[in-house]
Parts: C-alpha cells; structure tokens; sequence
C-alpha cells in the first residue's frame, strides 16, 4: 500500500486489521538487526531505511533529490512485500538468502528486489531480521557505487 501517510505510526494504523501485527512485527525485527546509520522514514508511500544525504550526498542515481534507498516495507494489496535493494545488487547475498529461505520449508516468492508474502502465517520473521542485518552501510554503498549508472550531463 502506497500512501501519502507521512509517519509510519499512521501507515500502521491505517492497515486492514489482520495486516497490522505482520508489519508490525516485521518492523521490530528489522529495527533490532539493521545498521542503525540507515535512517528510518517514510519514502514512496511506504516505510523504509535510506542512506541519509549526510552519508552519500549524490542522492538516488534515479533521483538525486532523493536518499539513496536501501530497505522499504509495503502491505500490498495481495501481500505484504520486503523491498530489499541489497540483495538485487549483490549476487552472493542473494544465493545466500534463496539457501537460507529453503531451509524454512516455505516457497519463496520473489521479484529482483521485493520478497513477497501471501500468507500471513509464513512469514520468517527472523530471517528477514537477519537479513536487514547482513549488510551495513559501508558495504551497501560500496556495491552501490560500482553498480550504478554514471550520469552523463
């Protein structure tokens, strides 16, 4: 769910009832694992963590006037979705967290970037914890200055 929501206590409040507790509980994991120099807020409609313009001034590639993004959390309105860019830059995150996933015994449900869950009840709380945790800020912003499209003028 895309909103014009400002905080993320109204995004939560503003959620169908049974998608409150998931999302809710998806932010206490991440919160408790990620680098903390990621900021907190919300950006495209939806919660996310940013790398702050204090850290990388150059901004987003794609918009400049915006923080470059690094996680964002969505209920969609067929599933409730975990945005993580780090593993769409990273090959070898990703292999990581497809091994990781299996071992759950759930299927996974996957775009590039966005993990996407239907069912409330099968969400691995824990190993998304793990893995808003597996790559801090320095790393992220290494693999996303050699990944990303140089502007031309």
């Amino acid at each position: 769910m895309q909103s014009s929501l400002s905080t993320i206590d109204d995004y939560l409040d503003a959620l169908p009832t049974e998608r409150q507790q998931p999302v809710e509980r998806l932010l206490t994991v991440i919160r408790a694992q990620i680098d903390p120099r990621f900021e907190e807020r919300m950006i495209y409609g939806m919660p996310g963590w940013v790398v702050p313009f204090s850290a990388y001034p150059h901004g987003y590639h794609a918009d400049p006037a915006l923080p470059v993004p690094f996680l964002n959390l969505a209920s969609q309105k067929n599933h409730i979705a975990v945005y993580d860019m780090g593993l769409y830059a990273d090959p070898d995150e990703l292999s990581w967290f497809e091994r990781a996933y299996a071992e759950t015994g759930f299927k996974l449900n996957m775009g590039k970037s966005c993990i996407r869950f239907t069912n409330m009840s099968r969400i691995p709380f824990d190993l998304i914890g793990e893995l808003a945790g597996r790559i801090g800020m320095d790393d992220y912003l290494a693999r996303y200055d050699a990944t990303r499209p140089v502007r031309t003028a």
